[in-house]
């Protein structure tokens, strides 16, 4: 009798669909769902890069080759299901960065971060389920210069109030594309934003030095969502 239990646990086993998360480095907090998520439905891989963005994707000779790194994560796992998260990096620091070097508006950067951003969806989509998770909101505050990421963009002129309200815009016409191609899209920013539409406190992480989320309290609530998606 234990030798079928055996045999039945190894085939479902085998049995199970696999996930593939795919994005920057705030994308690392799924290595915690493991947990979270129905260990015996799911097989869930994660290939984090930082900095990654929706702005270089075009680029294959991109500092971080983040979607030629995308691109071999999926062709080795051939994943049943695929989520997706870009954008802290392009609406924190690029798209700013490069309106101001280009002299060009904001709103132009903004496009081509989204229509690259869509490409890649539309890219996976044909080839496996697709979940699209928002893209986290602004923890760096005004004058914060400590912190290796906060040093790194404390040389463009933008306050966390205009990084967030870009962030909310970015992660709004994200969403509109995937309902528009029947693409599931799991928004966060409504739960994580104070009355004053910033971040809520309870969200930052205890590291000052750290830009990231409170890994546990965005487990949970990421893990709220894509249980409920994934039934």
């Amino acid at each position: 009798m234990l030798a079928v239990d055996i045999l039945n646990f190894s085939k479902s086993i085998f049995k199970r669909k696999s996930i593939l998360v795919l994005g920057d480095s705030h994308a690392s907090v799924f290595d915690l769902l493991r947990m979270h998520l129905s260990i015996l439905s799911y097989q869930i891989f994660v290939k984090s890069v930082g900095g990654a963005t929706a702005s270089g994707l075009e680029n294959p000779n991109s500092k971080t080759r983040s979607l030629t790194i995308f691109n071999k994560a999926f062709s080795d796992k051939q994943p049943d299901i695929v989520i997706l998260q870009l954008g802290e990096v392009d609406t924190g620091f690029v798209i700013w960065f490069r309106a101001e070097k280009y002299n060009v508006p904001v709103a132009d950067m903004m496009d081509k971060a989204l229509i690259n951003y869509q490409k890649l969806i539309e890219e996976y989509n044909q080839k496996a389920k697709v979940v699209v998770v928002s893209a986290p909101l602004p923890t760096i505050k005004d004058g914060q210069s400590w912190g290796e990421i906060a040093n790194a963009r404390k040389d463009i002129v933008t306050s966390q109030v205009e990084r967030t309200n870009l962030t909310v815009e970015f992660n709004l016409a994200i969403q509109k594309y995937c309902l528009k191609q029947n693409i599931s899209y799991i928004n966060l920013d409504a739960e994580c934003r104070n009355e004053q539409g910033l971040i809520k406190e309870e969200y930052l992480n205890s590291d000052p030095n750290d830009h990231h989320y409170e890994q546990k309290k965005y487990c949970n609530l990421l893990s709220n969502h894509l249980n409920k998606e994934l039934e």
